[in-house]
């Protein structure tokens, strides 16, 4: 077969292909199925739904209708592309099918948003249900996004309760109440809708805390946890980071060094330079800070930008070796401007660099260890910000 005759029939071939797929999503579209995902859409959903509340009332049941939506998803649309965000969608998808019954509905309602009915089940096994659903969503591993942090809201429903569009109502209002204290979370209709506000001082609260732990368990990391934030801050937002983006960059730039709370006081305080033994101990820290943070309602994003502060854009960094766009924005940006101020600083082994000298260190090491653009962006900080004349370049 000459080398055309092999091109027509590959031509031909992928033809036939997109035809199949094209009648696949077809037919999915007239069964009242998401192309994607292969899961009800909203109108197919709300309609079984309701003859479900009709079956409820009849037989005197209990059930529950779980909104869940996707912290954040147009934040990794735009910064990995929508190929990824496709591919995540379909993995949740996945999970929620395995984490669920054969005779529960999921539906997809939007975007980002996903509704689960849970067909007899109370507030218990609601409860454990979300639970193990969103703990499974923090598995999920596609590309560069390492986990999936998700909100939910659950409306639990009996025999009285018929309105289809309340319960809809109900259950986002929860769903809201989940996102207003940072995400990663679920909240009950009736118990958490009020509180939007307490949910973003409690995490305010919770960074504080853990930040004035950190100073206590070592001054100097402490106090420079401190100054580096606003360097990051003002390095994301000259990223056209998103305000929570922006916000989880502070977060975790004020508690990027609490897994040293793990660390032996003999290392920790070493006053010269540490053993190869002493710096693989050392190098746990931002692990041991992930685990920590993992834990805390609406901290996952926030856990993994922590894990990886120490990539470098290179991949010669620790702990995973990620490489160039596979590392948290936050983490690179954290990284940079960390390195800035131990360089900057003065310590018991060593004096301080000039800020001249750091930035031609930063900008040497731009493209190695500092993603390219996250230096630039710290430079124009001190040059634009300070206007180059409240700081002394010696």
């Amino acid at each position: 077969m000459s080398a055309r005759s092999e091109r027509d029939q590959l031509a031909r071939e992928l033809e036939a292909a997109r035809k199949r797929i094209a009648d696949l999503e077809t037919a999915l579209l007239r069964r009242g199925r998401d192309a994607l995902t292969a899961v009800l859409r909203i109108e197919a959903f709300r309609e079984q739904f309701v003859e479900e509340l009709a079956r409820t009332r009849r037989r005197s049941l209990e059930g529950a209708l779980i909104i869940i939506q996707v912290d954040r998803l147009a934040d990794i649309h735009r910064d990995y592309g929508f190929a990824v965000g496709d591919a995540l969608l379909s993995q949740l998808v996945e999970a929620l099918r395995e984490g669920t019954r054969s005779e529960d509905l999921i539906g997809r309602i939007g975007d980002d948003r996903f509704a689960v009915l849970l067909r007899e089940a109370g507030e218990v096994a609601t409860t454990a249900c979300v639970g193990r659903l969103l703990a499974a969503f923090k598995e999920i591993d596609v590309g560069p996004v390492r986990g999936i942090s998700a909100s939910a809201g659950i409306a639990l429903f009996g025999a009285a309760d018929q309105d289809a569009v309340a319960l809809f109502q109900h259950a986002g209002g929860a769903l809201g109440g989940a996102q207003a204290g940072g995400g990663g979370r679920s909240v009950i209709a009736g118990e958490g809708d009020e509180g939007g506000v307490s949910d973003k001082l409690h995490r305010r609260d919770a960074v504080e805390a853990l930040a004035i732990a950190l100073l206590e368990r070592d001054r100097y990391t402490g106090e420079h946890s401190e100054s580096v934030v606003e360097m990051a801050v003002a390095v994301a937002r000259g990223l056209g980071l998103s305000p929570a983006q922006c916000e989880d960059v502070r977060a975790a730039a004020l508690l990027h060094d609490i897994g040293k709370v793990g660390i032996p006081d003999a290392i920790l305080n070493k006053p010269g330079p540490l053993t190869p033994d002493e710096r693989t101990v050392m190098a746990e820290h931002p692990v041991i800070g992930e685990r920590i943070l993992r834990n805390i309602g609406g901290f996952l994003t926030v856990a993994d930008i922590v894990r990886h502060e120490h990539e470098s854009w290179d991949g010669s960094g620790y702990p995973d070796g990620l490489v160039g766009d596979h590392i948290p924005i936050g983490s690179r940006i954290i990284l940079a401007c960390d390195a800035y101020h131990a360089m900057t600083s003065d310590r018991p082994y060593r004096a301080r660099m000039s800020h001249a000298d750091a930035f031609t260190e930063l900008t040497r090491c731009a493209g190695r260890q500092f993603d390219p653009k996250v230096t630039e962006a710290l430079v124009a900080h001190f040059y634009h910000q300070r206007s180059g004349h409240q700081l002394h370049l010696v």
